[in-house]
């Protein structure tokens, strides 16, 4: 051992003689050993920076920083002597190990403040509390400028009127002096009619009313007109009516003042004059020349119209808005024209019409280098791809020749637009989605880094400070979880071949009966009455046995609710643990699951008189959690959820102005501290399940620890595991420990010999010979996700089957997150007399479920961590062994009922050296992109200051900062923009907040709202495998050809055409719970965009729009198709391919973007939108450049340039190097 420490000092002293060297030209053994004990004898970067200065060593502050850095990070740990009270307790119990290994491990990472500081300047920017308040200016100007032009409206209304009334009040006054004149010219004249004066007043009282009502309409119309969910579309109508009023004149004017021709954007009058298959034909009445357009059909009503003549008659009266203007044709539109009131209903979109580029946008959140010139292109009405609305309209194909001549002649201006070859008579020219005369575009990265990041961007590959994941990557538990995902890949395969083989056998099979047709009623009819009897003939036999079962509802008791509660073991502590709360402003409490730490603690504390001064805050790491423990409460509070108890989840509020008791997961209680840091509503918070380290969990450490030093009357309450309590203490103050005993028996734990290949297939063994061989009780088995357990247990019930009847029965239960609830519940039922019930869970039964009766656990040693990759920028789920704790905790599950046993598939050894101590923290393996940006957004720009109880990898942080920056979230030197500030506001990833964001600018949000809210929701699609090939037909028919993300918007429309139907959710295979999930969370962030006056429009088929505000937010997730085999990723060249549930999976086009990445046989890009490769440079200018059309690019060189086969030839025969070439003979010939 000591020899292994003197080769790793020598390496250390080695690389401080390089860094000397390359510095300072300087290579002397002696001075760098002296820098290392300088080094090593410092407490701190301070003091090692103090200790150079008195030496004479002027070196720069980046330099110093590096040097520590290197001995902190390569120096070898002292060597450690183990007390004889530490060897007796490792010879007693293998379980309790020392923590030297992993506190050297945490000596190793750059954990000084000081030389964080020093290193990466960026990350800790001074404070700046204003932050917060940054959008209320916006708000407040917004609100005032509205209110002046409101005064300024009505005052014009009320002098309007005033004028009207003084013009009517002239004009009796005329007819007065008219009628006096009159009878006294009458007088003189004798012969008069009788009835002429008569009928003079009368003509005079009609007009007079006529001219009153007309006066009085403006006014009347626009204040009482609905209010609009935009004031700014209130505003402008009045504008618009009054301008109309002045442009367009009534009839009963002179001829000579009807113009002359309309103009683009104007709203006119109109006759039907002929009705075409196409459209209609609609003459306009207000000019003095006889001036026809076309209204085309998709261009008649905001709905679809199958038939002209359904919606439009000939000779009927409409108000049309002029969208186009030729000298032989005009283009006209009704759907953007109230038809009653002739109000423009897209006034946007005519804005855009007049180039009224002067008017100031709703949205004032666009980047800054977006120009206003760029907000409308023509294109846009064109970009869609291949679609069904434009079908029969798209352009002749060209070849280069008469393109390149067609070029020359239009630049000469030989030809006109009307004469290109392709011209639609009825839309004008169709431009092409890529007017780049067909020249293959590269996009390429672009090399400059952020201002901020002083050289750790993009260009430094070195590791800030490594976070090991994995404590041994060359271990047996590593290669173990490596080889499971060969064999699950084996498996995957195997069933895919035997189902492709079970299809064409079904398919040759001579059948009399007619194939399904879909589309008729017959077979919907069939689909809606026989799908329960053939879904459970076709099922696999073990899920058929779940299924047939009665739904439970859990464990069934006969104890009132006092008694249940008084049974819990936390009622006998009831008194010691309020007295604790009362002396102590922050008390960590150590409980069991199933002690009844979550669901009393806050009734003893109600009943305390706890609430009287604020409300008591329960936080939880799973959203179901939070819903399942709210209702419990509720009910032993005696109360309706959402009242004195009630719970808040991410796109879901249950709670009254009355709740005193709230749970709400982690990320919730994160928002409302951007809000008000100081938790001024709340009396208590109670931070649950802190043990589980989620990334908000680590936050909120932060915040509620500054929370709790300004307000000495908060209280604090932190619920943990028995193996972080202490660290927990130590960290919130050294605050008291309050234990709840929970009830455990002795188990016995028992180990593999060898280390196992295949941890799945040893885990069924194990089952087999626990349910074959030990005295009764129940099993619980952990394995890692959902297709593990559903392949364990199709595998398990089928080696039952072959063992026959006299095996006792085999009870076989999965929990995942994804089962639905009425089969989760299953697993607290009691096993039946003389049979054995198996619970195969993933890590969810770790610490979050109690379930009675299991006296047997089999732990494989795995569980699924999400785990940021650094190189992609993305998260990604792999299976990594579990720590010592875990495993700690999975034994303990065996302990509840009475003594039991823990199968341990792994060795001793393996549990000793190759797993972690405790769990690595998600905020320390995750992406940081969001977290970054709620911290900004609370004006915390000093992160390395920012007391996290475990500081995340600086590499991390850079990596988050730089994704921000590229979003347009932070300016050049790191400060949150407004965009930035907009952006945390909405409760979703930084990307999709910006998609939201910029399809307000596009003006298609109405879209992007729908978009946004399905893709938060999973399995939106049913694919029951006894009726997958009807459900893919039914599917098949919303698929569009700009990609998933319309096929999604697509579904959803269809819904709503529909009434939100049930039966039509039901035979389109269609999850109904999930829409109805889509519906709540498009309500909420509706809301949020309404809170913000954000504008919400409609594209309605311009879904080019939509597309580039897809585009905006997932640029890095852009990929272009390779010519060998998939689609590269353009920023690192990964290979990648379309998942086989795409809408565009037998189209590959040749750009898109995706939303995640999804690893099975392949990495699978999911959620794909087809983009433009412009739009990547137009929308992300700091993270794309167009490529140098003179040099080959980065993606080109890596390209593999491989001629056809040819068998007769050897395969590098075609190489220039394996040319026979002729050499000269002396004797004067070539050979």
């Amino acid at each position: 051992m000591e020899e292994l420490q003197n080769l790793e000092y020598l390496s250390l002293v080695s690389k401080i003689c390089t860094e000397l060297d390359n510095h300072l030209g300087i290579n002397d053994k002696d001075l760098a050993e002296y820098i290392i004990e300088m080094a090593r004898s410092s407490d701190s970067y301070n003091l090692f920076q103090k200790k150079l200065q008195e030496n004479d060593a002027d070196f720069p502050d980046s330099f110093s920083s590096n040097l520590y850095r290197i001995v902190l990070k390569m120096l070898p740990p002292p060597p450690t002597k183990k007390t004889t009270i530490q060897q007796k307790n490792d010879t007693n119990d293998n379980d309790d190990d020392d923590f030297t290994e992993n506190n050297s491990d945490q000596s190793r990472q750059l954990t000084d403040v000081a030389l964080r500081k020093a290193m990466c300047p960026m990350l800790c920017k001074p404070n700046d509390p204003s932050v917060r308040t940054m959008l209320d200016d916006d708000v407040k100007v917004k609100n005032s400028i509205e209110k002046d032009k409101q005064v300024v409206d009505d005052l014009m209304d009320e002098l309007e009127n005033l004028g009207a009334k003084v013009k009517s009040d002239q004009l009796n006054k005329r007819d007065d002096n008219d009628e006096e004149n009159d009878r006294k010219s009458k007088k003189k004249h004798r012969h008069r009619s009788p009835d002429s004066k008569h009928d003079r007043k009368k003509s005079s009282h009609k007009d007079r009313k006529h001219r009153r009502h007309h006066s009085s309409s403006g006014s009347n119309s626009s204040s009482g007109s609905d209010r609009s969910s935009s004031p700014k579309h209130h505003r402008s109508s009045k504008k618009s009516k009054r301008h109309d009023r002045n442009e367009s004149p009534p009839r009963s004017r002179d001829k000579r003042s009807k113009p002359d021709k309309p103009e683009r954007g104007g709203i006119y009058d109109g006759t039907v004059i002929s009705i075409m298959q196409f459209g209609c034909f609609v003459r306009l009445d207000e000019f003095r020349e006889r001036l026809e357009g076309l209204v085309h059909i998709s261009n008649i009503h905001k709905d679809r119209v199958n038939q002209v003549t359904d919606v439009i008659k000939r000779h009927q009266k409409v108000k049309v808005k002029v969208l186009s203007i030729t000298d032989a044709k005009m283009s006209l539109s009704m759907k953007d024209v109230d038809q009653v009131t002739g109000e423009d209903l897209n006034e946007g979109f005519t804005r855009r019409l007049r180039n009224e580029a002067g008017e100031t946008d709703r949205n004032p959140d666009g980047p800054a280098n977006y120009m206003a010139a760029n907000r409308f292109n023509p294109r846009d009405a064109s970009i869609e791809i291949d679609s069904k609305d434009n079908k029969g309209k798209t352009s002749r194909q060209v070849s280069d020749y008469d393109q390149w001549e067609i070029n020359q002649m239009r630049s000469a201006k030989v030809i006109s637009l009307t004469e290109l070859p392709n011209y639609d008579e009825e839309t004008g020219v169709l431009l092409k989605d890529d007017d780049s005369d067909g020249e293959d575009l590269e996009v390429e990265l672009v090399d400059e880094e952020a201002p901020f990041l002083k050289g750790y961007g993009k260009q430094n590959g070195q590791d800030l400070s490594p976070v090991r994941i994995i404590k041994n990557p060359d271990g047996s538990l590593q290669q173990a979880a490596s080889m499971q995902s060969a064999l699950s890949k084996e498996r995957r395969e195997v069933k895919q071949q035997a189902r492709e083989q079970q299809q064409r056998s079904e398919a040759f099979k001579s059948n009399s009966s007619n194939y399904d047709d879909p589309m008729s009623s017959n077979s919907q009819a069939m689909a809606t009455a026989d799908f329960n009897v053939k879904g459970t003939a076709n099922m696999s036999e073990w899920k058929k046995s779940l299924m047939t079962n009665k739904p439970t509802f859990g464990k069934r008791t006969t104890m009132s609710i006092i008694d249940q509660r008084q049974s819990l073991p936390i009622f006998k502590l009831k008194e010691q643990l309020l007295k604790a709360v009362n002396d102590n402003q922050i008390l960590v409490v150590i409980g069991e699951t199933g002690s009844g730490k979550t669901t009393q603690i806050t009734q003893y504390l109600a009943e305390a008189g706890y609430t009287s001064r604020g409300r008591i805050g329960c936080t939880q790491p799973r959203r179901v959690a939070a819903m399942s423990v709210a209702k419990r409460v509720a009910e032993e509070f005696g109360c309706r959820l959402g009242q004195e108890v009630g719970y808040t989840i991410r796109f879901e509020d249950c709670t009254t102005p009355e709740t005193k008791i709230k749970y709400m997961t982690d990320g919730m209680l994160l928002r409302e501290c951007l809000i008000d840091p100081d938790m001024n509503p709340y009396s208590i918070v109670m931070l649950d399940e802190a043990h589980e380290r989620t990334i908000h969990t680590d936050v909120l450490f932060g915040l509620m620890k500054q929370a709790v030093q300004k307000r000495p009357e908060l209280k604090l309450i932190v619920t943990s595991a028995t193996l972080d309590a202490v660290k927990f203490s130590e960290y919130f103050f050294k605050a008291p420990i309050f234990t709840i005993p929970g009830r455990t028996f002795p188990v016995e734990i028992l180990y593999s010999k060898e280390p196992e290949t295949d941890y799945l297939d040893s885990a069924l063994i194990t089952v087999m010979h626990i349910h074959l061989s030990e005295p009764p009780g129940d099993i619980l088995v952990f394995l890692t996700g959902q297709e593990e357990i559903d392949t364990a247990c199709e595998i398990l019930f089928e080696r039952m089957k072959t063992l026959g009847p006299e095996v006792p029965e085999l009870i076989i239960l999965p929990v995942y997150s994804a089962l639905p609830s009425e089969m989760q519940t299953k697993i607290f039922d009691p096993a039946p007399p003389g049979s054995r019930k198996v619970i195969i869970a993933t890590n969810i039964a770790e610490t979050s479920l109690t379930i009675d009766g299991i006296y047997y656990v089999v732990d494989p040693g795995f569980v699924k961590q999400k785990v940021f990759n650094a190189k992609s920028g993305m998260d990604s789920l792999v299976v990594t062994p579990i720590s010592q704790a875990q495993a700690k905790q999975r034994t303990g599950r065996a302990g509840r009922t009475g003594p039991g046993k823990a199968y341990r598939l792994y060795t001793e050894r393996a549990y000793r050296d190759e797993m972690l101590a405790t769990n690595v923290p998600e905020i320390q393996r995750t992406n940081l992109a969001s977290t970054v940006l709620s911290l900004k957004a609370m004006g915390i720009n000093d992160l390395l200051s920012f007391d996290f109880m475990d500081p995340p990898p600086l590499e991390a942080m850079i990596i988050a900062m730089e994704q921000l920056h590229a979003l347009s979230a932070l300016d050049d030197e790191g400060l949150l923009t407004k965009l930035g500030r907009r952006m945390a506001e909405f409760p979703l990833e930084p990307q999709l907040s910006k998609m939201l964001i910029m399809s307000v600018e596009l003006r298609c949000a109405d879209e992007a709202l729908t978009i946004v809210s399905m893709l938060s929701v999973q399995n939106i699609f049913y694919r029951p495998k006894e009726k997958a090939e009807q459900a893919d037909q039914r599917k098949s028919r919303f698929h569009q050809a700009e990609g998933d993300h319309l096929t999604l918007l697509a579904v959803y429309n269809a819904w709503k055409q529909n009434k939100f139907s049930n039966l039509w959710c039901f035979e389109n295979f269609v999850q109904q719970r999930s829409l109805k999930r889509a519906q709540d969370i498009r309500k909420q962030m509706l809301g949020i965009m309404d809170r913000h006056k954000l504008d919400v429009l409609s594209c309605g088929r311009q879904t080019g729009l939509v597309q580039k505000a897809i585009c905006s937010g997932f640029f890095r997730n852009a990929a272009k198709r390779d010519p060998q085999e998939g689609y590269r990723t353009l920023v690192d060249s990964q290979v990648v391919y379309i998942h086989p549930s795409s809408s565009i999976y037998h189209r590959q086009p040749e750009w898109l973007c995706y939303h995640e990445l999804v690893f099975t046989t392949k990495e699978y890009m999911r959620e794909i939108c087809v983009i433009d490769p412009k739009w990547l440079v137009e929308y992300a200018p700091k993270f794309f450049k167009f490529g140098d059309a003179t040099r080959l690019s980065k993606m080109k060189k890596e390209q593999r340039i491989e001629p056809l086969h040819n068998k007769y030839e050897e395969p590098n025969s075609w190489r220039i190097s394996r040319l026979r070439r002729p050499y000269y003979n002396p004797a004067g010939k070539f050979g």
